[in-house]
């Protein structure tokens, strides 16, 4: 993990909300509740938003910044706290600040990632003692993508993404581009020509170099910032999108020629390089704490 996340000096204590990127995803089925059928493939990259929390004896859920365009009552970090502590029982509160890093709307999960690591964080903090698989169970209601991080392991996805098979990856270096603009995963899956019958495939498939995204066309035809990035990452061995995007990213095997590639972006798209991790910053951080 490249960062220090630490108690700071006013009381609160800082911790990672790691990214993800979807290698693959395909979509074998809808669902009669109208949620779709998924199989993909999640590891996490060593970026990371900031929840700096601190631990409040009255009871509140204080959030301490806004977040552009989500309300307090519709924010993951205000959701999670909610939801643990009318789990648990727990009369303690919080104050919440999240230093967002990772674009939203860019399929990379951050909003998913802080929930994630508000659970785990205040579970810990709050002593209210939940397992992990206690703790996984609360995250699905606040989104598919969330015991994912809850659990912190590169995982082949199944379900709405909540099926999880940890995985063992290669992990490469990413060159990720932020395009500019904000993709709606909602208008995606609802989009007429979604594909939402694949054949199903299996885990071996991708080790061998299966690794579609069948929100891919859509997302292209929809967002023409998403398709300039991905055909300028062609020149770099193939862009891919991530989730729903808009992030697209190509893979590296050296640091060097990520940073090289990273050198020659157009200005206009947000980009860094990244490691691939098939174990959570956020568990890497838990390993540090007494």
């Amino acid at each position: 993990m490249s960062e220090s996340f630490t108690l700071e000096p006013s009381g609160m204590t800082m911790w990672p909300a790691p990214a993800k990127l979807n290698l693959m995803l395909r979509i074998v089925g809808r669902r009669p509740d109208g949620y779709h059928e998924l199989q993909t493939v999640f590891q996490f990259i060593d970026r990371c938003d900031r929840l700096r929390l601190e631990v409040r004896e009255d009871g509140l859920i204080n959030r301490l910044a806004e977040v552009p365009g989500v309300a307090p009552e519709n924010d993951l970090t205000v959701r999670a706290a909610l939801t643990l502590r009318e789990a648990t029982g727990c009369r303690l509160g919080a104050n919440i600040r999240c230093e967002k890093v990772l674009p939203m709307g860019g399929g990379l999960g951050g909003g998913s990632s802080d929930a994630a690591t508000t659970l785990v964080a205040l579970n810990r903090l709050w002593a209210t003692g939940l397992d992990e698989n206690a703790l996984a169970e609360l995250a699905l209601p606040l989104g598919a993508d969330v015991p994912v991080f809850v659990r912190g392991l590169a995982a082949w996805g199944e379900g709405v993404g909540e099926r999880l098979t940890p995985v063992e990856l290669p992990e490469p270096w990413y060159l990720v581009l932020s395009p500019p603009c904000s993709v709606s995963t909602r208008d995606v899956f609802t989009h007429p020509e979604l594909t939402r019958d694949s054949t199903p495939a299996t885990l071996a498939d991708f080790v061998a170099g299966e690794v579609v995204n069948d929100c891919l066309s859509v997302v292209r035809q929809e967002y023409a910032p998403v398709a300039a990035a991905l055909d300028w990452l062609s020149g770099w061995g193939g862009g891919r999108l991530t989730g729903t995007g808009a992030c697209v990213f190509a893979v590296f095997e050296d640091r060097s020629e990520a940073l090289r590639a990273l050198e020659q972006c157009p200005p206009e798209m947000r980009a860094f390089v990244a490691r691939g991790l098939n174990r959570s910053p956020l568990l890497a951080y838990i390993d540090t704490l007494p």
